[in-house]
């Protein structure tokens, strides 16, 4: 099946895992269709915990909402480092932020951190203090910190450093290198790998996978986006999960049963489900 062909459908279910694991990363408000039923073809294949992401403050009040609604889901919420980086990042805003961090459903605050593809220099700086807040945030209410990092790896890594890290710390869509990952997996942070690790290009990815300690390794579609192969360009769900976890137990040289029971262990310990 080439890259393009058949846009737009949903893949089919891959063989259920017979552990079952969590998506530990996705935008079930912006998937389309109706959550319930996202839930279920989920739960069908082995998928029984779904982490649904705040972007900005809208998407951070519904994902708490259907945290609260859904008893597989938990919320996280922040303001992006894009949005925060087009000035979203205002005190009312954060403020509101640290409030819904505050409620028992939340168990992160993410998606946060910083973003130097999308944000240009005049950005930067905003997102930098937005990224802070947010760690502070963490800290202040014993949350789970979920970052994105997209072409900033060293910045990150200094922000923290120099802030402090929370206690749990995620790599959403984990994009560095092996050398970057021994240097989260030294600091006690979680790394989150989606579809792009399935992605022909990408070894280097691979190859971090392959050095990440099993107690902090975590999986993730970021969904609707990153759909792993054989489906890439079509639609992702949480559903799609086990053909990124069989990627990462070739890549690893894991049992796939041993590797799920990774998995869950760690998404239990990060977000304190």
């Amino acid at each position: 099946m080439s890259r393009g062909s058949r846009e737009g459908e949903a893949p089919p279910a891959p063989e259920p895992l017979a552990v079952a694991v969590a998506d530990s990363h996705c935008h079930l408000d912006i998937m389309g269709g109706d959550v319930p039923g996202q839930l279920a073809a989920a739960r069908a294949v082995g998928i029984d915990t779904v982490v649904q992401i705040g972007i900005d403050l809208p998407s951070s009040r519904l994902s708490a909402e259907l945290a609260a609604a859904h008893e597989p889901v938990w919320a996280a919420v922040a303001l992006h480092p894009n949005e925060a980086g087009r000035g979203a990042a205002t005190a009312d805003a954060l403020a509101e932020i640290a409030s819904l961090a505050r409620l028992p459903q939340v168990k992160a605050v993410g998606e946060t951190g910083l973003d130097h593809f999308r944000t240009g220099p005049d950005g930067q700086g905003a997102q930098e203090a937005s990224f802070r807040a947010h760690i502070q945030i963490a800290k202040d209410t014993g949350k789970a910190l979920v970052i994105h990092d997209r072409d900033a790896h060293d910045d990150v890594l200094r922000v923290l450093a120099e802030e402090g890290a929370p206690d749990r710390v995620v790599f959403h869509c984990y994009s560095g290198d092996a050398a970057m990952a021994r240097v989260c997996a030294d600091a006690g942070y979680y790394l989150s790998f989606a579809g792009p690790v399935t992605f022909k290009p990408n070894d280097e990815l691979r190859a971090a996978a392959a050095v990440c300690p099993a107690d902090r390794l975590l999986v993730e579609t970021d969904a609707p986006f990153l759909t792993p192969m054989p489906f890439r360009g079509r639609p992702n769900a949480p559903y799609l999960i086990p053909l990124t976890v069989r990627a990462l137990a070739a890549t690893r040289g894991d049992d796939v049963d041993e590797l799920c029971h990774a998995i869950a262990a760690n998404g239990r310990r990060a977000f304190d489900f």
